[in-house]
Parts: structure tokens; C-alpha cells; sequence
């Protein structure tokens, strides 16, 4: 039963989180160009894991180091970028929008090729949870007719990404601990996020105001936004279903709504009630049977 009431703590945690993220990403563009913004999350993100998990790498056994591997680009390094390269064109919350799709991907990827079963009502919950994201998406689309949607697929590639290292970490790393996951996907990562913001630009102006607060920003998303998330999330996929741990999709859009808001992003009553149809479908996406 505490198993059962705390999947929902951890969902509504990362929906905080995770939904906050989208501004942060926001106001880290003012200052950093997408591949300075993504290869700082990253980089803030490895060192703050290293330093609380170094000690949880000699778990990991050698033969899974390959699914470490592709568990960090999958479920970071890809998504960092498409995510910071697309609010460039997009509103943080319509991007939030379109990271929802995650549980169908999740749904399908896993029914086709990790061999895994889903319930009826799993699959109606995603459903409606789509139906909800469509109207925000297509809401928003009318009121924001200057944005750029060719960039949205950026978004649907990443949320096929995350889609695809949640699966993963269910059929293969389900016996390790979220915070060696973690740390050794950051390992990995670590190189390759250093390598692309050393040949940015970013040490050129690293000097200027603007950049040093859009820093500041991505310091708080890496550590908090990913290197905690992270750990929370790998977590709940191991004690839930990879759809109900996908399901933060859904909730991931009404936060970043109200951050939006906070920041001249109107919200119109369509977009309520999508919101509302997305909460619905979370709920019985988790109902048992």
C-alpha cells in the first residue's frame, strides 16, 4: 500500500520539476545558444551526480555498461539538445505539450519490441491524455500562429527518445539502483557535453552579464531538472509501470502552463479544460483493473 501512495508522491514531484523545466530552458536561451544550453544541463548535472553517486558505479556490471550507454542517449543527450534547439522556435509550454505524446510512444515501442503487455484502461488513459494534448496543442497553434511548428518535431523525436529509455531501463536495468543508472549515464555523457561546449563559443563570453544569469538558470535545471529528477524517475519506472512513469507527461504541461502565465504566456479556457482531460487520463492510465 505505501508502494502504491508513494509512485503518486514521485509522479507529482517530477511533474513540479520537470514542468519548471521548460522555463528555465526559456530563460537560458536569452544568454546561450541551444548547444551551449544543453551541453551545460548536462555537464552541471554529471558533476553533482558524480560527487553523491561515484561510489554506486562499482555496481554496475560490466555487461550492462552497453545499456548504461544507451540509456544516456536515449534519455538525455538527445532530448537535451532537440529540447533547447526547438524552444528557439516554440513557447516553453507548447513544447511541454508535445513531450505528452511520451506514453503513447512508450505504449507502442514497447508492445513492438521489448515484449511488453499493457492493460485496456493503460491504453484508454493514454488516449484521453492525447485527446487533452490536442486541444492544447491546436488551442495554441490558433493564438500563436508566428510560431515556427516545423521545430515541434524536434519535440516528437525526443519524447520517441524518452520513450525508448524507459523501456530500457525496464526489460534491462531493473535490477540496478536509480542513482548508479544515473550516475553512470552522466559518466558517459560527460565527454562528449564538455567536447561540444568547448568548440561553442561559450568561453568567449562567458564574461557577459546575460550569459553568467542564463548560467545560473542552467545550473539549477542540470542539477535539479535532471540530476535529482533523474534518480526520482528511474526510480518510479522500477516500482510502477513504464506507462504510468510516463504518465508525468501529462501532468508535466499543466505546470508548465502556469509558468507561462507567470511570464505573459496566456492561457485561454480551452487550454483549461485540456489540461483537466489530461488529468483524467492520467488517473486511468494508474487504475488497476
Amino acid at each position: 500500500m505505501f508502494s502504491k501512495q508513494l509512485k503518486w508522491v514521485y509522479l507529482v514531484i517530477l511533474s513540479l520539476v520537470w514542468g519548471s523545466s521548460f522555463i528555465l530552458i526559456k530563460k537560458g536561451l536569452i544568454g546561450l545558444t541551444a548547444f551551449q544550453l544543453g551541453s551545460l544541463r548536462i555537464i552541471f548535472a554529471a558533476f553533482f551526480l558524480l560527487l553523491i553517486g561515484f561510489k554506486t558505479l562499482a555496481k554496475i556490471p560490466r555487461h550492462q555498461w552497453k545499456f548504461i550507454a544507451l540509456t544516456s542517449m536515449f534519455g538525455t543527450f538527445i532530448p537535451a539538445y532537440l529540447f533547447a534547439i526547438a524552444q528557439t522556435q516554440i513557447d516553453s509550454s507548447v513544447s511541454s505539450i508535445l513531450n505528452s505524446l511520451t506514453p503513447l510512444n512508450t505504449l507502442i515501442l514497447g508492445g513492438l519490441f521489448f515484449g511488453l503487455s499493457f492493460r485496456r484502461n493503460q491504453i484508454f488513459g493514454v488516449l484521453i491524455g492525447l485527446i487533452g494534448s490536442a486541444l492544447l496543442i491546436l488551442n495554441g497553434a490558433i493564438h500563436h500562429p508566428e510560431q515556427n511548428y516545423y521545430y515541434a518535431i524536434l519535440v516528437l523525436i525526443a519524447s520517441i527518445c524518452y520513450a525508448t529509455n524507459v523501456n530500457l531501463i525496464k526489460k534491462h536495468l531493473h535490477d540496478l539502483t536509480p542513482l548508479s543508472i544515473t550516475t553512470g549515464n552522466f559518466l558517459v555523457l560527460l565527454f562528449p557535453a564538455s567536447l561540444i561546449l568547448f568548440f561553442s563559443g561559450f568561453f568567449d563570453t562567458v564574461h557577459l552579464k546575460e550569459v553568467q544569469q542564463s548560467v545560473f538558470f542552467i545550473m539549477i535545471l542540470g542539477v535539479v531538472g535532471t540530476g535529482i529528477a533523474n534518480i526520482l524517475f528511474f526510480k518510479l519506472i522500477q516500482m510502477s509501470s513504464p506507462v504510468f512513469a510516463t504518465s508525468v507527461t501529462y501532468l508535466i504541461p499543466v505546470v508548465a502552463f502556469f509558468w507561462g502565465l507567470l511570464d505573459n504566456e496566456m492561457l485561454t479556457p480551452i487550454q483549461f479544460i485540456g489540461a483537466f482531460i489530461i488529468l483524467v487520463g492520467v488517473y486511468l492510465s494508474a487504475k488497476k483493473p
